[in-house]
């Protein structure tokens, strides 16, 4: 037993080398991917994370949702977790915001029944574009005014 997993273990890494910057692979019915090693897709959602607090991040997937006209917005938040659903254009978009650390949060997104790698990489892109206006508003933390 420990040999075959073993074998499997040898050949899914040399496929990892092999494949480059974009790989998938299916494991029991279930996709499982890399993107530029940014993003990671499995089951439909396009995860990746961001180097800001959970508190910044879910502001932007907000902003984010309300600036692509979503419908429908319903907000399940938890205290290191958190869920958005809506619509936009006729599909359904699931966003999941959850706490790594104080500085990190990992947001997966599925637009679809299946998910659309596409439009969840758009969103994504939205998001750290609002991310990014929201840093530049900021103080700095190191910066104490003195």
């Amino acid at each position: 037993m420990y040999k075959s997993v073993q074998k499997i273990a040898m050949i899914f890494i040399s496929i990892l080398l092999i494949a480059g910057c974009d790989t998938a692979l299916v494991v029991g019915g279930r996709t499982v991917g890399i993107s530029s090693g940014q993003f990671i897709y499995t089951e439909g959602f396009l995860a990746m994370e961001y180097n800001l607090p959970f508190e910044e991040v879910w502001k932007a997937c907000e902003k984010t949702l309300a600036e692509m006209k979503a419908s429908g917005m319903e907000k399940n938040r938890k205290i290191a977790t958190g869920e958005i659903t809506a619509t936009i254009e006729d599909e359904k978009v699931v966003i999941s915001i959850e706490y790594v650390s104080k500085e990190a949060t990992t947001v997966s997104i599925r637009v679809g029944i299946g998910g659309n790698n596409l439009a969840s990489q758009l969103i994504h892109e939205k998001i750290g574009r609002n991310l990014w206006k929201l840093k530049k508003r900021l103080p700095s933390p190191t910066n104490t005014g003195q």
